[in-house]
């Protein structure tokens, strides 16, 4: 499937530095004043990046184009890198230079640092309990407006796997667009031939609410992936049947860390969660002068 690996690198780059604008745009406004009325310019100094809880660290890269956009001249040394499991008291990294550019890009580094290592604690815990089975756990486009590429990245440190970064980047036919299209085969029929006639190469998925369907589905053909909406575990046992590897399969709608396996088990290719990015809680972490 065309996924966050399409969005070409300048592309995430140009994304990443209009949210780091933004970020200090509301932070910093006219100046830092406590701190450059406290901070000798020429004072110099380190600080370092502590844990403070159990997770999956995430956003070390964001961290050190945080710390460089605000002043290259700082100096980063990593201890640990994405994607490692963290325990209070570990030190991430350590960083060193003008005081003041330390403490102006402390609480924007962190809230980026924070917010994708939850992510990233998430989507391990989600992942981790299909371990065993074939099956991935997929992010949605439930996303922090502003911050869907590094959310999407977080979810891939944590071990699960992207779904379409946005809407430009496949077709994904969901009911409202079936119930406006005026039916499921008319639907997928305009997807095609949007498709040829404006040159895109690009991924058809539908979102189906029965096994009835499925079957329209695999009549009409010419799509990728079909999503079971809201489908118990019971009945998802019997779409995959059905569809039997003929296209990729995927469950959504009611799924929890209780039930996942239980989807899993059922044999979808994917499972898309929202969980994983619209109600994270943030990894608790400091920046400490040392």
């Amino acid at each position: 499937m065309q996924n966050y690996e399409k969005t070409t690198m300048e592309t995430k780059e140009e994304l990443i530095n209009q949210l780091l604008d933004l970020a200090f745009a509301e932070d910093i406004g006219d100046g830092d004043h406590t701190t450059l009325s406290t901070i000798p310019a020429d004072a110099m100094g380190r600080s370092r990046l502590i844990i403070k809880e159990e997770g999956v660290l995430a956003g070390v890269k964001e961290a050190e184009k945080v710390l460089h956009k605000v002043d290259p001249s700082i100096k980063m040394n990593v201890m640990i890198e994405d994607g490692a499991r963290v325990k209070p008291g570990d030190i991430a990294f350590t960083a060193e230079g003008p005081v003041r550019s330390l403490l102006i890009a402390e609480r924007t580094m962190l809230n980026i640092m924070q917010r994708m290592s939850g992510v990233a604690t998430m989507t391990r815990k989600y992942q981790d309990e299909l371990e065993g089975l074939h099956t991935k756990v997929l992010d949605t486009r439930k996303t922090t407006p502003g911050m869907r590429i590094m959310e999407k990245e977080a979810v891939k440190i944590g071990g699960g796997t992207n779904h379409r970064i946005g809407l430009f980047d496949m077709i994904l036919i969901k009911d409202n667009h079936i119930d406006f299209a005026g039916g499921i085969e008319k639907a997928i029929e305009r997807a095609r031939e949007y498709c040829k006639e404006h040159g895109k190469d690009l991924k058809i998925e539908v979102e189906v609410r029965s096994l009835d369907d499925i079957r329209r589905v695999m009549a009409i053909g010419g799509v990728d992936r079909i999503m079971f909406d809201n489908f118990t575990p019971e009945l998802t046992k019997e779409a995959v049947a059905l569809v039997n590897g003929t296209m990729e399969t995927e469950s959504s709608g009611g799924i929890t860390i209780k039930n996942l396996r239980q989807y899993g088990e059922a044999g979808v290719d994917f499972i898309s969660v929202g969980a994983l990015t619209h109600s994270v809680k943030g990894l608790d972490m400091s920046f400490k002068a040392f």
